[in-house]
């Protein structure tokens, strides 16, 4: 089935799967999750109350318990999933993707994410394959309205920002059902009302073009930063007082001021495999032990788990934290940057500063190329550098990562798109162009 993926289940709504898909995976659900309650959240697009009734006709009908978030962030049904002990749930959402798409994510006991190999393939296996019927002692459902609670936990986290001045973008998406509900009305809102159609721009801040609003709004307001979320609220992204866009992965670096600085504490953090090499040079001095892994939440938050970190984060706008069910919040890291921001100006240092004492190496940002020999690309790109440059490092669980003296690459096939990915860093712009020339002359031959 196409909507199924390494992550969630997602694609175009009617499409890729239907009304009757919602209610296999609901049915499935209970059952590969050994449970007799579901938590149910989603999100305000246009197909996403559809989804609800027959996912929640599915998880009802094999006799569990739904338990009805309403309209919720993605976190936020992470939050409710730990705290009140469900063994499984369900967000009806599609992220960042435009608006005829719809999925779902789903997890488990401590808000654990439940990916393809962790038992989607099972689910998608059961809805290939078996029959449901209906129990005869159906589950209900149960209104479960916990937003002044997860309101309440995210302001403990949250500082005195009246010396900022902040503008944020919303994109229409789940962060204006919660954020003036914590950060009130002193920011420059845009685009802070809920609409699923996305009528002002894609709910994706890793495009160029759907930020610009922001970077103008900064510009023209003399902003001390911009904040921007996805879809659904579980990634969030920020421009600085001039209105650059701060590559995601560097703020992991900037957190280390709250977590290793301000707060002392010692131990693991988490990066992707794409992250640049800076921000561990950054923040091991200050009592960080790096861990790379692999790209998207489904590894991520059980890695974190794993090695018990403090928090990581991804090139892609996810943060997790371990004061968070080691689970990822785009509120919540807004909420860190905001206090990271705010100490910066009381000591008279821009955001832009504080990024350049982080930002050391020229990046090539993520290029995505439609290869249709993924792997024979991604092995020639290899081999290619490897026969004329020792590697000083190299990695092979996500794609290729192979570090040389001077410059490093990731290379890696998208998990919920059809690209080749492939991203570099060099100490020069020089040396960066010139292998991303080589590294581009390669790929094209595999188009």
């Amino acid at each position: 089935m196409k909507a199924f993926h390494a992550y969630d289940i997602r694609g175009i709504y009617n499409q890729d799967f239907d009304k009757n898909d919602a209610y296999l995976i609901g049915y499935y659900l209970v059952e590969v999750l050994n449970t007799n309650r579901v938590l149910v959240g989603r999100d305000v697009r246009v197909s996403s109350d559809e989804i609800y009734e027959h996912l929640t006709r599915g998880i009802t009908d094999a006799g569990a318990d739904v338990y009805d978030l309403g309209l919720a962030t993605t976190p936020m049904v992470y939050y409710a999933t730990a705290k009140g002990g469900f063994s499984a749930s369900a967000q009806i959402t599609a992220s960042h993707n435009p608006k005829e798409y719809n999925g779902l994510k789903i997890s488990r006991q401590n808000a654990e994410p439940v990916g393809y190999d962790t038992g989607l393939r099972l689910i998608e296996e059961r809805m290939r394959n078996g029959k449901p019927t209906p129990v005869a002692n159906r589950g209900r459902i149960i209104p479960h309205n916990i937003r002044l609670e997860y309101v309440d936990f995210l302001n403990t986290f949250k500082r005195n920002h009246n010396n900022l001045k902040i503008g944020i973008d919303c994109s229409n998406g789940m962060a204006a059902l919660l954020i003036k509900d914590i950060l009130g009305t002193s920011p420059i809102y845009l685009y802070d009302t809920l609409d699923g159609t996305f009528p002002n721009h894609e709910a994706n801040p890793l495009v160029p073009e759907n930020v610009a609003d922001l970077q103008q709004l900064v510009r023209q307001h003399e902003c001390d930063l911009g904040v921007v979320f996805d879809g659904d609220a579980d990634r969030v992204m920020f421009v600085d007082e001039n209105g650059r866009f701060i590559s995601p992965d560097l703020m992991i670096g900037l957190l280390g001021l709250y977590f290793l600085d301000e707060r002392g504490l010692r131990g693991n953090v988490l990066q992707d495999i794409r992250t640049s090499k800076a921000v561990g040079e950054y923040l091991s001095p200050k009592g960080a032990t790096m861990h790379t892994w692999r790209v998207g939440r489904a590894y991520a938050a059980l890695k974190l788990r794993e090695i018990d970190g403090i928090y990581g984060g991804e090139l892609a706008g996810h943060y997790y934290f371990r004061d968070f069910f080691y689970s990822d919040s785009g509120l919540l890291a807004c909420i860190l940057i905001l206090n990271v921001a705010s100490t910066l100006k009381q000591k008279g240092i821009k955001l832009s500063e504080a990024i350049a004492q982080i930002e050391t190496y020229a990046n090539s940002g993520e290029i995505n190329f439609k290869v249709e020999r993924k792997q024979e690309a991604m092995d020639a790109v290899r081999k290619h550098f490897t026969e004329r440059e020792q590697p000083m490092a190299s990695m092979d669980f996500d794609g290729y990562r192979v570090e040389f003296a001077d410059w490093w690459f990731n290379i890696r096939p998208s998990n919920t798109e059809p690209y080749l990915r492939f991203i570099a860093e060099a100490k020069t712009a020089d040396m960066l162009q010139q292998r991303v020339d080589e590294a581009r002359r390669i790929i094209a031959q595999f188009e």
